[in-house]
């Protein structure tokens, strides 16, 4: 992010809307931010918006193009044909939203560029295509570092979405949407990722950690968060501890708990507790899962009946101890 502020004079946010999702990513980075050589700011950077509507973040760019809904694929395949000099044809463009000059335009200005920066948010990997998108809009900026500097970045939602894949792609050598099932580490988006598994439903029981499935994911995947035994473990009350079975407030890191989040460039920051909590932190309560889990599992004596998992909801008082047995 430090690069981005210091060198780039092209910005393209795709599928996103950072004036309202992170509100200081423009200010401190990507569009106002002066830097070591862009010392005018926004005066000596191009923003292009890319969405299917106007959004508040459309009156910061320059260029705003308009892209019917699901077609973000073909419109970044298009892209990745301009750059690379190959012809496109305009008549099965337009399915898209978008005209050839359009694009043509835009992978000008991207060529010019001397550093280049795409965002792209849930827009692109939360509709059709989901992980295509994100590949596709990756190659891009592979293709266009044959003409210049140009980097791809998406743009997180919830906290420390980063650091999960961070720590997932040094232990398994995978981001997400990976399999243990057969003891060891397998990857395939689309197959294995959470809400592909859960509309599908083919998940018996979930652990939700620090995240609100149930505010986001499509409503399939809800239900079927409703339907199995989920267990939440997060600082607040959130849509899915409704759907929960069990629900075990802990500490907020880096208020009441210390950890390491990581930003959105993969930037380790260590955070210390500003205040106590009478809650355990995420890493407690998980340490103790798995400490309990493996003094059960010799015994094989871990299954629940399917009776004792009708208990009511929204009970709180569970001890962990019988969270773990269920």
């Amino acid at each position: 992010m430090g690069e981005i502020k210091d060198r780039a004079d092209l910005v393209v946010v795709w599928g996103a809307n950072p004036a309202e999702c992170h509100p200081r990513h423009f200010a401190r980075y990507s569009v106002l931010a002066k830097g070591k050589y862009t010392p005018d700011g926004r005066k000596g950077r191009t923003v292009v918006l890319v969405d299917i509507r106007p959004t508040p973040s459309a009156k910061v760019a320059d260029i705003f193009l308009q892209i019917r809904p699901g077609k973000d694929f073909e419109a970044l395949t298009a892209l990745r044909a301009l750059v690379k000099g190959h012809r496109v044809d305009q008549a099965r463009l337009e399915e898209t939203g978008l005209k050839l000059e359009q694009l043509q335009d835009l992978v000008d200005r991207m060529k010019r560029a001397r550093y280049g920066a795409m965002f792209y948010g849930m827009g692109l990997t939360m509709t059709r295509g989901k992980h295509m998108n994100a590949m596709a809009i990756l190659a891009l900026g592979v293709d266009l570092n044959e003409y210049t500097r140009f980097v791809a970045m998406p743009l997180r939602g919830h906290g420390n979405v980063t650091g999960a894949d961070a720590v997932m792609g040094w232990q398994t050598g995978y981001p997400f949407g990976i399999d243990f099932s057969r003891g060891y580490p397998r990857y395939n988006p689309g197959e294995f990722s959470t809400i592909d598994l859960l509309t599908r439903g083919e998940v018996d029981a979930a652990l939700v950690l620090g995240a609100d499935p149930g505010a986001t994911m499509p409503q399939p995947a809800i239900d079927h968060l409703g339907r199995v035994p989920t267990i939440v473990l997060d600082n607040k009350i959130t849509h899915t501890s409704d759907l929960a079975r069990i629900h075990i407030t802990t500490a907020t890191t880096g208020i009441s708990a210390s950890g390491t989040v990581y930003r959105m460039d993969e930037v380790p920051l260590r955070v210390r507790p500003a205040l106590t909590s009478p809650y355990p932190s995420d890493e407690e309560v998980m340490r103790q899962i798995l400490e309990a889990v493996a003094a059960r599992a010799p015994n094989g004596n871990g299954a629940a009946e399917d009776d004792d998992l009708k208990s009511p909801a929204g009970d709180e008082q569970r001890s962990l101890e019988e969270v773990v047995a269920r």
